[in-house]
């Protein structure tokens, strides 16, 4: 005698002497996958998917993302929301304030305030992106050779990033940016870039360590698999995930830190249009204009925040103990 089929769904036991009706599509499926946490076509989601998911849903993640997208977009086309030009200047006009159509005042040359920041955003979003791409990719790189390889070439750049550990930052900028006579932005990434690189690639170098001795690796070596393919195919997708939320962070570091260098004098220099230039030049004027300090300040501040809680977001959702 055939048994009765069970009504659109299976009827499970609770373990308490009752029952539980499930759908056919909620057991097979657990947030838009099955129940081994694989995804509706039965493939296994990797980090990067864990890590998309988690921030889409993170609030943190969208204002801060949508911030640096405002960043981009007004270094990229300023003109967009800002129609003056930057280096024009009316002495006469000189650190007055908030008036129609230059809501945020005058410097005090004369210049219009809110056409320096919003195009002082392009000059600090380049540094601090390319900035933070040469220091990634050469700590990286050195880096993750170092870990590999290990041996004589590991020990050499320990010692090395030791002594690049031991100088501070603001003072080696003071040193070696004032015999740079160039007003474009590339010696000062240039600077950060040489004194950047070993936080990277301590970062790098300690990731290719803990990756290589996974099973994985080991069985792709032991069937032959080359020092070239072990690092490009299982190695690096493994150990980026620390590299990039280091980067992210630093991100923001790197731009604060040309402002830093901009206001002793030392980083970019005029006609170049830098935060940093005007808070510097808006510094002696703090009591008698002080609307010369605050907007190009509270830019840079907003800047570097919208990167460091970017970055933070990010590590939360690439770090497995936090899941």
């Amino acid at each position: 005698m055939p048994e009765p089929q069970q009504p659109e769904g299976a009827i499970a036991g609770t373990g308490m002497g009752g029952a539980m009706d499930l759908a056919v599509s909620e057991a097979t499926t657990l947030e838009g996958g099955r129940p081994d946490g694989s995804g509706p076509s039965g493939k296994p989601r990797s980090l990067w998917s864990d890590a998309w998911r988690d921030l889409r849903r993170n609030p943190v993640f969208i204002i801060s993302g949508l911030v640096i997208l405002f960043l981009v977009v007004i270094s990229l086309w300023p003109s967009l929301i800002a129609s003056g030009n930057p280096l024009k200047c009316d002495l006469s006009k000189a650190q007055e304030g908030s008036q129609p159509g230059h809501p945020f005042g005058y410097d005090g040359q004369g210049c219009d305030v809110y056409t320096r920041t919003v195009y002082g955003a392009r000059t600090s979003v380049t540094v601090g992106v390319c900035a933070t791409l040469g220091v990634a990719v050469l700590g990286s790189i050195l880096g993750g050779l170092a870990g590999f390889f290990g041996g004589f070439w590991d020990s050499i750049l320990s010692r090395l990033t030791d002594i690049f550990f031991a100088i501070p930052v603001v003072l080696g900028g003071l040193v070696l940016l004032s015999v740079v006579t160039s007003s474009t932005v590339w010696p000062v990434i240039g600077f950060m870039v040489l004194l950047g690189w070993p936080q990277i690639s301590r970062i790098a170098r300690g990731s290719v360590i803990t990756a290589k001795q996974n099973d994985y690796v080991q069985a792709a070596r032991a069937l032959g698999a080359s020092n070239s393919r072990l690092l490009l195919r299982h190695i690096t997708p493994n150990a980026v995930a620390p590299v990039i939320v280091v980067a992210t962070i630093a991100l923001g570091t790197y731009i604060s830190l040309e402002a830093t260098l901009s206001y002793l004098g030392v980083g970019l220099k005029p006609p170049t249009v830098s935060w940093g230039i005007d808070i510097s030049a808006a510094s002696a004027y703090i009591r008698n204009a002080p609307h010369m300090l605050l907007w190009p300040a509270g830019a840079l501040a907003i800047t570097v925040l919208a990167f460091i809680m970017l970055g933070d977001a990010v590590r939360d959702a690439l770090d497995p103990k936090l899941r």
